[in-house]
């Protein structure tokens, strides 16, 4: 291993040229792309920004040093960004996002900066390996699950294509949580993700705007005698920006991911802290940086709604401020140009108050006139819906909002009265329909209708598959369908395949550069080149090398993580998700048990082998979740002890699923689990990425499964249960789950299993909650699809068999993926509803 001080103090002959500038450690080390550069840079960082001595370094101050410089070489292609459409005035799309699941990033970055192999020389040159060094990195808390990884692709994909952007939301100091497993039930950790520091993100203190909260209105007179209202609020905090480059794949576009962090406008009060009172002179800074602290505090009770609320709109204002501050002073256009300038996309309903906060600011703080303030507004906001769950269509009680934000509420009153005036109009005599469309609910209680203000305050709004957008205006959305139908489109989801296929599947990767080259990183449509391989035995049996050695190492980590033993040979059914009953875990439960009681009341009976493999976290007030997490680990410690039963099956809870163990999991699988109900899912992205690695699926049709199936081909995917439709008819009639049961006796005995303790050591009111809302309640009709899935499952063991058949399927699934990236995604959504060109960057 050559000492650092050796490398720092190299004589400038050993310096390499690169791209015009000098890449060794006495020249310039900031941009050279060689791995003798990437070894300077790494050496220097160690000395000058890490500070450790040679004997002291480990693993995650090469990790630092390496990231530092990384970001160096993404820096100037950052700054050439932002000036260039600052310069040349060009359309910029933000994307406002209470959650941006980022992942690791060195490796991403290593990836589209072209420079893995380089960087893994670099490291070998410092005796160490690059895979060790990237394992050090953590996890960024700044996410749940599906939500926040589409505005993570979504990013890649807006710097990947060129198209000018910055995102936005919150520089969480912890994580939702971090999810361990005590004696098989969910215990929640805290996410200190940041402990370490993030050496991807700088921060920008001069970058902060105020934000208000509470207090009262009151009107007065402008200098023009014009009547005004001026919001005088009970308390001021500021918003301090971090921002984190976020580089394109193969391009010098690096655009913008820009997070606000809570902190008090006076941190420190001096006069209290000298008379002797210490925690009242830091008691304003520990009240203010509690608004981003943590992602979703528990709104059960009234203090976590108070804060959720705050979050929501501290993060939005800070945004629409720089969004403004930026037009304003840098690009220096007039306000008439925003909509031209800005196209500012709510990701779901959380950001939905920046319809409320953007009149405000244009209002009182501008002065512009109401229509024209409100035509501006529309014309800049587009508008996802991510569900049609009533759960997460956000309202707030009126008394709560109108206390925290009482300048909010008289606009949204104003908003709501011109806008029900135009529903009369268009409908007179239909008070019933003002009643469902108004932005104040009445229903227990009056409360702030979130996702109608983003409805009527956007000029474009989609859902994510194309089953999930006819729900949302036959249902959901369906009066406002009826009234601005040119308004309503949809954009369905995708996932970038630079993380979820190149970077977290490299031997598949290796195989789609020598068979198909390697435009299909840009271009996912290509994968249809590998149509020509599917007859070719060679191939799959490449194919097949491909996917086992992703399942050994998926293997591996499960036995480091749990303790439990899997073999590569056997069929990995997999579903990780957030776990929710209308996702229906327990239904895989349910097969399980079923196989189970198989096997034991049938001694001589021999089943294809499987590994059942589970992850995903339960919300910390969802009690049923928590008991179904509590179901899959107690069937699983039964079923993994029965020598009767684990030669043939094994049940895999794993811990704490994040996009890092992510990496391990969508390449090993070999059956991808989507069995939400029918007109539940508004999209999923896990299918996608399941689908891109070749697992194949066993689905409803539910969310993107429908597209997913009419791509790969009805006969390369495993349907089963009730319609959307049929859904719906059943529960029409009145649904009775119990009945179910009566007609399928294995059904009865697999409940029956559950329910007496054969899996809880005897203890037959531990799964009890599960057993009764199934038979009683069953709102997802988990029952009323049991005997179509477990069927499916019959057929899915058959195929499995076939190796050649199998393997075909898993080719075909690949193939015919290419819809489904995130590239394809962003195109639709500049081109048709953001108005956003390529910009290309020049160095």
């Amino acid at each position: 291993m050559t000492p650092v001080t050796d490398l720092v103090n190299a004589p400038s002959g050993q310096s390499a040229q690169v791209n015009g500038a000098q890449a060794g450690p006495t020249g310039q080390t900031r941009t050279g792309m060689t791995a003798d550069a990437l070894r300077a840079a790494v050496s220097d960082h160690l000395v000058y920004s890490i500070a450790r001595p040679p004997a002291v370094l480990r693993a995650e101050h090469y990790y630092r040093a390496l990231a530092l410089a990384v970001r160096d070489r993404m820096q100037k292609r950052w700054m050439a960004t932002t000036q260039d459409w600052l310069d040349l005035s060009a359309k910029v799309t933000c994307y406002l996002s209470a959650e941006f699941l980022m992942g690791p990033q060195l490796g991403n970055n290593l990836l589209n900066l072209g420079i893995e192999d380089a960087a893994r020389q670099a490291l070998a040159d410092l005796g160490q390996d690059l895979d060790e060094i990237l394992d050090c990195e953590g996890e960024p808390g700044l996410g749940n699950g599906g939500l926040g990884r589409l505005a993570a692709c979504y990013l890649d994909s807006l710097a990947t294509l060129e198209r000018p952007s910055i995102g936005y939301g919150i520089r969480y100091e912890f994580g939702i949580f971090k999810q361990e497993i005590a004696e098989g039930w969910q215990v929640e950790k805290t996410d200190n993700w940041l402990v370490h520091g993030n050496p991807w993100e700088i921060d920008k203190p001069d970058a902060s705007y105020l934000v208000n909260w509470g207090g009262h209105t009151e009107q007065y007179t402008d200098v023009t005698g014009k009547l005004r209202v001026r919001w005088v609020p009970q308390r001021v905090l500021k918003g301090v920006s971090y921002d984190t480059p976020v580089q394109g794949y193969g391009v010098n576009t690096c655009n913008t991911l820009t997070l606000w962090s809570a902190r008090a406008v006076e941190s420190f009060a001096l006069d209290a802290f000298n008379t002797g009172d210490f925690y009242k002179a830091v008691d304003e800074e520990v009240v203010s940086e509690t608004v981003s602290k943590v992602l979703y505090p528990n709104d059960e009770p009234e203090a976590g709604k108070r804060l959720r609320l705050l979050q929501q709109y501290f993060f939005v204002t800070c945004s629409l401020q720089d969004i403004l501050s930026i037009h304003l002073q840098r690009a220096q256009l007039p306000l008439s140009a925003l909509p031209d300038k800005w196209a500012i996309q709510l990701n779901d309903t959380h950001p939905s108050i920046a319809v409320a906060e953007l009149m405000r600011l244009l209002i009182d703080e501008h002065q512009l006139g109401w229509d024209e303030a409100w035509d501006l507004t529309v014309r800049t906001f587009g508008y996802t819906n991510h569900t049609l769950l009533p759960e997460a269509l956000e309202t707030w009680p009126l008394r709560i909002f109108g206390e925290a934000l009482p300048r909010h509420l008289e606009l949204i009153y104003e908003i709501n009265e011109r806008f029900l005036t135009e529903v009369r109009a268009r409908f007179p005599d239909d008070e019933e329909r003002v009643g469902r469309m108004s932005l104040i609910g009445e229903e227990g209680g009056k409360s702030v209708r979130m996702a109608h203000l983003a409805t009527v305050g956007s000029h474009a709004v989609n859902g994510v598959a194309a089953l999930h957008s006819e729900l949302l205006k036959s249902s959901v959305l369906k009066d406002f369908y009826e009234l601005w139908p040119e308004r309503f489109g949809n954009v369905t989801n995708g996932v970038t395949p630079r993380r979820f296929l190149a970077l977290s599947n490299p031997g598949l990767r290796g195989l789609l550069d020598e068979s198909i080259g390697p435009g299909w990183l840009t271009d996912l449509v290509r994968l249809r080149g590998l149509e020509s391989f599917v007859d070719d035995p060679a191939f799959r049996a490449r194919w097949r090398e491909v996917k086992r050695a992703n399942k050994s190492r998926l293997a591996e980590y499960v036995h480091s993580t749990t303790g439990i033993e899997l073999d590569p040979t056997w069929m990995f059914d997999v579903q990780v998700k957030r776990i929710h009953e209308y996702k229906r875990q327990h239904l895989m439960v349910l097969h399980i048990v079923a196989l189970y009681h198989r096997l034991k009341t049938n001694p001589g009976l021999v089943i294809p082998p499987r590994a059942f493999l589970f992850g995903g976290k339960a919300a910390p007030g969802y009690t049923m979740a928590k008991r179904i997490i509590k179901m899959i680990t107690a069937v699983g410690a039964t079923v993994n002890n029965d020598p009767d039963v684990n030669r043939y099956m094994k049940v895999v809870f794993l811990p704490n699923f994040n996009v890092k163990n992510a990496h391990l999991v969508y390449p090993a699988a070999n059956l991808s689990e989507q069995i939400s109900t029918a007109g539940k899912e508004a999209s999923g992205t896990g299918n996608m990425k399941f689908m891109i690695n070749g697992a194949l699926t066993i689905g409803t049709l539910d969310g993107a499964n429908v597209e997913i199936r009419q791509e790969a081909g009805a006969e390369n995917f495993f349907l089963f249960g009730l319609t959307e439709d049929q859904v719906e008819a059943v529960k029409a009639e009145g649904y009775r789950p119990q009945s179910f049961v009566e007609r399928d006796p294995e059904l009865a005995a697999v409940l029956e299993l559950l329910a007496g303790g054969t899996f809880t050591h005897g203890d037959s009111e531990v799964l009890r909650p599960v057993v009764d809302n199934l038979i009683h309640h069953d709102p997802f009709l988990v029952l009323a699809d049991y005997r179509s899935y477990v069927d499916r499952q019959a057929e899915v063991s058959r195929v499995w068999l076939d190796d050649d058949v199998w393997s075909r399927m898993s080719i075909r699934n690949t193939a015919r993926s290419g819809k489904f990236s995130s590239d394809r995604a962003i195109r639709e959504y500049c081109d048709e509803i953001w108005g956003v060109g390529p910009m290309s960057v020049d160095l």
